[in-house]
């Protein structure tokens, strides 16, 4: 008999047991991995989680088709050190805690050392970082818990990026169970709310990829209630009571919640329940339970309420060690605490419950009325003719002409009603629309309107096909870049189409803009001057007029602070340092060494006293500072690499060598200058023309100042070779 044979025998000699092998470690970690990622938006939460331990103050989340092809988390936490990323990856690696009783008194979300580890083991797993103090961050990509190639130099805004592609690749049962992408982005956009409401001076974004608005976009705010209106909406604000409770039979006061619950006139056909525990998002299904058994003496059958509870207990009254996921927890005394909670909840609603709201509708007598004889003029004319009528599917019946008044909203707003009424029925409806999809009314300003209609109306159509269409094919210098288009092959000024690009996305986002936070508030006088120090035009102004032109900009800027940082997120404080920029462009930060110019063009150059000019010239100068200028320090590349030798004799008497020694290349400065370049070059592939594809309108301008060139077309080239 073979022993290496698993299956079992049945004769009359009896069956053999199969034998017992030991997994190897791959299908070990794979089937680990399944069970803490289990689907993307488990990756998500594990990422955000990641974010807040590092205590970030912005997480951006970026989603494609609902994760499965990409899931991008960025931060502006303390990033990880260097000589931890070759260990980053690994199973059971962790910074949370290096014995088991650390457990007991863990009160960061992360412990086990395992999202990340089974991240790799499921898809392609890609970080960036950069921690305070670092020239540069470093680019790493993982695959079955270690690194694929050694750390590359990169430049790198504050914090980590974990970008996740391909998620469940090597899992086909897995990706069947997925098949439809967009059933999890639903899932991510709920997580992230949730997060949103408990952390409320953390900044969170989330947004499917290449989509101009995030669906999720939450800004710090220190009040709760800000924050639960700005992620669900006023309506859900308005029937909100604060409620409080805390264990009184306990001296130290171990137990205590507070939260917000819905009242009785609160309506929804779906519970909404975020509860965190010590900080954790977690699930509780008898405290669920119970909270819904209360509810149902109160609310019609077909409504169900909204909870936001957060409980804090001694970080030794709960385990956290219970679930793969973490997503529940289990407690000392859970009974006792949550009949305590019950009890609060069933009394806040009893004392509460002696008014009740009922929202009514008035329909348009006319619109019934012409509808009616619409139906009934052609229910005549299908008699008349003699056809039978065929039946319209539900799925068909939709309005679609829109010269059809009928299917519009006005039609059923009251027709008897004044002139005032009407009025006020008009901004209280684009009021509820404003609090709910942009706190900030900057996008209802007539002249920034009037600024995007003359953006459309310069397009050029036929670069605008150029554009929308085109193939990157590469750098063909410093400033010209060659993209396809059909058969045609153009040379495109990348600063011009960039300057364009950001200008214009400075007025789409105007008042909705994420931020950039800087590490170091910059001294708005001490930019100033450097700017001057390298202006030409000032080179024979003496340093007191200098200083001069330097107070005059700074208090220009601090009187117009509170404008320019609601309208374009450019936050300047009351000592007049500048601390945030803006994020014009997603995954793109602007070069800093250009930051002095900047400020004194938005001191010099922009127009205050007019409105129009003001926003025009201080989009354009944001254009300007976001464009993607070459990098200060020479392309090092050929023959450029002369600049950077130490000896600099042999290049003032003009002398040509050929072979450079490279003790006598300043290779700090070397390296510097190549990572500048080449991070430039992927930031013109990888976020410029994909950015470009999508929101570039180009004027017609373009067409004639160079920036965009036809150098071949296809069929004249074939024309050339017949001629050969």
């Amino acid at each position: 008999m073979d022993v290496d044979d698993p299956s079992p025998r049945v004769g009359g000699g009896g069956a053999d047991p199969p034998r017992i092998r030991r997994l190897e470690e791959s299908v070990v970690n794979r089937i680990a991995a399944g069970e803490v990622i289990q689907r993307p938006s488990s990756a998500v939460k594990e990422l955000i989680e990641n974010s807040l331990d590092a205590g970030a103050s912005t997480v951006s989340v970026t989603v494609k088709d609902g994760g499965l092809k990409l899931i991008q988390v960025s931060d502006d936490g303390h990033g990880i050190r260097f000589e931890d990323l070759p260990i980053l990856c690994e199973r059971h690696t962790t910074s949370k805690l290096s014995a088991y009783e650390d457990l007991q008194t863990i009160k960061s979300m992360g412990f086990r050392g395992e999202a990340l580890a089974s991240m790799t083991y499921v898809g392609h797993v890609t970080v960036t970082t950069i921690t305070e103090g670092q020239l540069h961050g470093y680019r790493i990509s993982y695959k079955d818990g270690v690194m694929e190639n050694e750390p590359k130099p990169c430049a790198a805004v504050k914090g980590t990026q974990v970008m996740v592609e391909n998620l469940f690749y090597n899992m086909v049962a897995r990706r069947k169970t997925l098949q439809n992408s967009n059933d999890d982005y639903p899932k991510i956009v709920d997580f992230i709310s949730r997060f949103a409401v408990h952390h409320i001076n953390v900044n969170f974004s989330c947004r499917k990829h290449g989509a101009n608005r995030a669906d999720v976009h939450s800004a710090s705010t220190p009040s709760r209630l800000d924050a639960i209106r700005n992620v669900y909406g006023a309506s859900v604000v308005r029937d909100l009571m604060e409620i409080e409770v805390s264990d009184e039979n306990a001296g130290d006061a171990v137990f205590k919640m507070d939260g917000y619950i819905s009242n009785a006139n609160y309506v929804a056909k779906k519970i909404t329940m975020i509860l965190f525990i010590n900080d954790r998002l977690v699930d509780c299904t008898s405290l669920k339970r119970a909270i819904e058994f209360v509810y149902s003496a109160t609310l019609p059958q077909a409504s169900k309420p909204f909870i936001y509870m957060s409980i804090t207990l001694p970080p030794e009254h709960v385990d956290v060690n219970i679930h793969p996921t973490k997503k529940e927890v289990s407690l000392l005394n859970q009974e006792r605490l949550i009949e305590i909670i019950k009890n609060t909840i069933e009394e806040k609603l009893r004392s509460s419950n002696t008014t009740r709201i009922f929202q009514t509708q008035a329909v348009n007598p006319s619109a019934l009325t012409q509808a009616n004889m619409q139906k009934e003029k052609g229910t005549e004319v299908k008699m008349s003719s003699g056809m039978k009528s065929q039946k319209i599917p539900v799925s068909q019946m939709v309005r679609t002409d829109p010269r059809d008044p009928s299917g519009r909203l006005h039609t059923y707003w009251h027709g008897q009603s004044s002139k005032h009424e009407k009025k006020s029925d008009l901004v209280s409806v684009r009021n509820v629309v404003r609090s709910r999809r942009n706190p900030k009314d900057a996008c209802d300003l007539s002249s920034r309107h009037e600024l995007l209609t003359e953006v459309d109306s310069s397009c050029h159509p036929g670069l605008l096909d150029v554009v929308k269409n085109c193939t990157y094919v590469g750098l063909a210098d410093e400033v010209f870049a060659l993209i396809q288009h059909n058969t045609r092959l153009y040379l495109v000024n990348v600063v011009n189409v960039s300057k364009e690009l950001m200008y214009q996305q400075a007025l789409c986002r105007f008042g909705n803009f994420n931020a950039i936070q800087l590490s170091e508030p910059a001294p708005l006088r001490e930019l100033l001057l450097m700017a001057l120090k390298d202006d030409e035009l000032m080179g024979d102004e003496n340093d007191e007029e200098k200083l001069e032109i330097a107070e005059v900009n700074s208090e220009i800027l601090k009187e117009n602070a509170e404008m320019i940082n609601e309208y374009f997120s450019i936050h300047i404080d009351k000592d007049g340092n500048l601390t945030r920029l803006p994020v014009v462009l997603d995954q793109y930060t602007p070069d800093m060494d250009r930051l002095p110019e900047f400020v004194l063009t938005m001191g010099n150059d922009v127009t205050w006293d007019d409105e129009k000019e003001c926003f025009r010239t201080a989009a354009a100068a944001i254009g300007n500072f976001y464009a993607l200028h070459p990098p200060i320090l020479p392309n090092p590349s050929g023959s450029g690499i002369q600049l950077y030798k130490k000896n600099k004799d042999c290049m003032a008497s003009g002398e040509h060598v050929d072979n450079t020694d490279e003790d006598d290349i300043d290779q700090e400065l070397l390296v510097e200058a190549e990572t500048a370049w080449s991070q430039r070059e992927w930031t013109i592939q990888h976020v410029l023309f994909p950015s470009m594809r999508l929101f570039l309108k180009p004027p017609k301008s373009m067409a004639t100042d160079g920036t965009f060139v036809q150098v071949a077309s296809l069929e004249k080239l074939y024309k050339i070779f017949e001629r050969c």
